[in-house]
């Protein structure tokens, strides 16, 4: 049997204890969208849906926040990232049987509804009828979502409704990669190399690592719109920008955001608040990863301390 180390004592006991996890998910904001989906409103949505702003991804991609759907298939996950403001500490099983992605795109949009509903009368009703009629999804939210068995024929269903789909993943499930066709593939990349992955995003297994590279290789050969995103934690994996360029030149993507880690949920047990980058931190980083990569500064956003960099220097909405 495994004998914890002191090291592993003392990371245990500065995890705060975790209740039932589906409750703690209610009070977090999430509804539960069938089995083993959830959907969660975030605060761009609700600032746009007053017309008071929207997030950088409205900046970047012409993404309408009050229009968005942010759900995920699965709250299962591979990794256990220290950034994450999710409770990465608690174990999510897999269920015993899949819903179907036409069980979970309608599920996903009658609780988006069921969200927004207390908007009713503090937002412009035009708006409002708006936000009922999502026609963006943002397939990450918490889990990895690559990890539902299911995943082409969701964005499928869900481009077949009429949204612009985009997928986060973290690029560990290879095979799930090479058959996804999103409107646009985000993949994260939080380290330049395998030490620094291991130690900021404490995958559950080894061989991890390899399978990102994979997914760099899977991401290169495809000709979607393709996103790389780094989020940067000050002391962890702010580090080598060349090592970064040399990964990413594989994937060849159309973007890449350099985003700084945010004190945030979950999170704050893990890190200190002096590992949220500033924003010109950020921009600094980003400066140095493009001149490796010869992309240029597109975009930036300071409330949200992200710099997004492009071939061509400049921004192209989806139609």
């Amino acid at each position: 049997m495994h004998q914890m180390s002191l090291k592993e004592k003392e990371e245990l006991m500065t995890i705060p204890e975790i209740p039932d996890f589906e409750a703690l998910l209610k009070k977090q904001g999430y509804s539960l969208a069938g089995t083993h989906s959830a959907v969660k409103t975030c605060l761009w949505l609700g600032r746009s849906m007053k017309g008071e702003g929207d997030c950088y991804k409205s900046r970047f991609y012409g993404i309408t926040s009050h229009c968005c759907l942010q759900m995920t298939p699965t709250l299962r996950c591979n990794q256990r990232c220290l950034f994450c403001w999710r409770p990465t500490e608690a174990e999510v099983s897999f269920p015993k049987d899949w819903d179907s992605p036409v069980e979970i795109v309608g599920s996903s949009i009658n609780a988006q509804r069921k969200l927004i509903s207390g908007f009713g009368g503090s937002a412009p009703r035009e708006r409002w009828e708006e936000a009922n009629q999502p026609k963006h999804v943002a397939i990450s939210l918490s889990g990895e979502p690559t990890l539902y068995p299911y995943l082409p024929e969701l964005v499928k269903e869900y481009e077949k409704q009429g949204f612009t789909t985009f997928v986060v993943s973290n690029g560990t499930v290879p095979d799930m990669m090479e058959r996804i066709e999103p409107s646009q593939l985000y993949m994260s990349l939080d380290a330049p190399d395998r030490e620094t992955y291991e130690k900021v995003c404490k995958p559950k297994s080894a061989e991890l690592w390899d399978n990102i590279n994979r997914s760099l290789e899977i991401l290169g050969k495809k000709n979607n719109r393709k996103a790389i995103r780094i989020t940067l934690v000050k002391g962890m994996n702010m580090i080598d920008p060349a090592g970064y360029a040399r990964l990413i030149e594989i994937a060849d993507p159309d973007y890449v955001e350099v985003k700084a880690y945010m004190h945030l949920g979950f999170s704050r047990s893990r890190l200190p608040r002096e590992a949220m980058p500033s924003h010109e931190e950020v921009v600094s980083f980003a400066k140095e990863l493009a001149d490796h990569l010869g992309y240029s500064i597109a975009d930036e956003v300071e409330v949200s301390r992200i710099a997004l960099l492009s071939k061509d220097g400049k921004v192209s909405y989806l139609d």
